[in-house]
């Protein structure tokens, strides 16, 4: 070892760059006299958010100290997760949450980022040097290790970590840890879990039993993983990451409903977090959740009010699903929804300036909120409006084109929505999340209260089927179709049931006309739809009957 290597032991701190964030100046000049009697020398100190993340975007930084609280505008949280999303902290950096606030709220939000470590203020130099002194030479130790994450050369990051366990056994946690989770990025299944059952085998640590559980769900063994991750959550309900998780493989198996409830627990013991409000609030949506949905979206928005994941999207969601709400509602309830989304829509306008687009997009939901609430004059003189501007575009995308076919069957015009519908159809008929979302605006072009209704008409109609009442079945089908008369799925059920009907009365010539009226009705069903096929089938059945 020379000379040079012995004073770096000997002063861990003094060839590391310092970053200090705090409002106060007093306490920023008292870190920089602490720091420097610990024998750093390269120290740089600033008050507010935006000076500091600039300095990362140019300067190396080694070790950040940052106050949780800094006045108006960002806080440390939003700090540490604009810095790790633009990725401008190495994984070789440390960065250390300084607060004197200690709420729950505070300390579960900051932690979604994975802060290297709190210190909660006052602090002196004995604590400074004894928590930071032992961080940074764990930092150094591990250097070759984060030199190659950084590179992304995880296969040389995995050989140093096994040849570092038997010589470092006093970070085997971190590098039994980082090993999963390499073995995972290169998609080495069969180790990773090796690893984190081993760990497991000497002592059940949170981490390792979330990396089995997210190894277990990469290899399609999602019942296990969701059994595994419940007892986890159960024994640690503080555990965000599990929570995540849960709700992601409840979500691949289908289960949107019970996500959701997973994600609404989570958010309630981590209120800070802005991507899973907005994970819970398209779950919400996806299961017609209207109420969840928005309040999940305003929470989103409300969070992202100083974070790098602020979006126009988000601010739209919550506008939409405001409008759903108070669709019909002309009182004082509605109204408030109403205003709420005029607003948010306003404030997303001047927000995201630079989007030529968006304007337009918010004029489509205003239409709709106009016509919801009584306003037909108003949302008739937008609509036209709308209408020559899109007539315009060189190009209709497909988030646009499909609340714009929303917007018309709201104002009466089904025609031209179930043409653009069609359009939409050909142009992404090989994308299935965006022909799902076309046929359900050709099936249920209503609001979703509405929309809630005739689905349990429907649920009753086929209930009563299974059962053989084909009468309350019919009874239950057409209930549904005075809501919804152009759903596709509705109308084939009926005129199922009515042919069910035929082969016992073969006499009451009246029902095969009315499956010909039904089925007339679906006449332009794009051929990519989903009942398609089946609307062949039984108007083949139905000419053979007829003829």
């Amino acid at each position: 070892m020379n000379q040079s290597d012995q004073k770096e032991l000997a002063n861990p701190f003094r060839k590391l760059n310092f970053l200090v964030v705090d409002d106060f100046e007093n306490f920023r000049l008292s870190m920089r006299q602490m720091l420097r009697s610990c024998g750093a020398d390269k120290i740089e100190l600033v008050a507010h958010a935006t000076p500091a993340i600039q300095y990362c975007a140019y300067n190396h930084v080694d070790v950040v100290l940052c106050d949780y609280n800094l006045g108006e505008g960002k806080n440390g949280q939003n700090i540490l997760e604009e810095l790790r999303y633009r990725k401008l902290l190495k994984h070789s950096s440390l960065f250390l949450m300084v607060t004197a606030e200690t709420s729950k709220e505070m300390v579960m939000g900051a932690r979604e980022y994975q802060p290297d470590a709190y210190l909660t203020k006052p602090i002196n130099r004995a604590v400074l040097e004894k928590r930071l002194g032992a961080l940074i030479r764990q930092r150094n130790a591990l250097l070759p290790i984060t030199r190659e994450i950084d590179r992304e050369n995880y296969p040389e990051a995995i050989s140093l970590c096994l040849d570092m366990l038997p010589k470092q056994p006093r970070y085997k946690t971190w590098l039994m840890k980082t090993l999963g989770e390499l073995y995972y990025q290169v998609g080495d299944m069969a180790h990773a879990q090796k690893v984190y059952d081993e760990v497991l085998g000497q002592r059940e640590l949170s981490w390792a039993r979330l990396g089995r559980c997210r190894v277990l769900a990469a290899n399609q063994k999602e019942d296990q993983a969701i059994a595994e991750l419940k007892t986890l959550i159960e024994k640690h309900p503080d555990y965000m990451e599990a929570y995540d998780l849960l709700a992601q493989v409840m979500e691949t198996q289908g289960k949107t409903q019970p996500a959701q409830q997973v994600l609404e627990r989570a958010s309630r013991h981590s209120p800070n977090a802005l991507l899973r409000h907005k994970h819970l609030a398209e779950l919400a949506d996806a299961n017609q959740d209207i109420d969840t949905a928005s309040e999940a979206w305003r929470q989103t928005v409300s969070l992202g009010s100083y974070s790098v994941h602020d979006h126009q999207d988000h601010y739209l969601a919550l506008a939409q699903s405001l409008s759903d709400l108070s669709e019909g509602d002309t009182g004082d309830q509605g109204a408030s929804k109403a205003n709420e989304a005029f607003n948010i829509l306003s404030k997303m306008e001047k927000r995201f300036p630079d989007d030529e687009q968006l304007p337009l997009k918010s004029r489509i939901v205003q239409c709709r909120l106009h016509a919801g609430q009584g306003h037909q004059a108003k949302a008739e003189k937008l609509l036209n409006e709308l209408s020559s501007e899109i007539d315009e575009l060189p190009e209709l995308g497909a988030d646009l084109g499909l609340d714009y076919a929303k917007t018309l069957f709201r104002m009466g015009r089904d025609q031209q929505a179930k043409e653009l519908l069609g359009q939409l159809a050909s142009q992404y008929e090989d994308d299935n999340s965006i022909l799902q979302k076309i046929e359900g605006l050709l099936d249920e072009p209503v609001g979703f209260r509405q929309k809630i209704e005739a689905r349990g008409f429907n649920q009753e109609g086929i209930k009563a089927f299974e059962a053989g009442d084909l009468h309350a079945a019919v009874t239950a089908f057409n209930q549904a179709l005075n809501i919804v008369p152009d759903h596709a799925a509705l109308n084939l059920n009926l005129v199922q049931v009515l042919l069910k009907q035929y082969e016992q009365q073969p006499e009451n010539r009246s029902l095969l006309d009315t499956c010909q009226k039904r089925l007339a009705r679906l006449e332009s069903l794009p051929e990519q739809h989903r009942q398609y096929r089946r609307y062949q089938a039984l108007s083949r059945k139905l000419k053979g009957l007829m003829t």
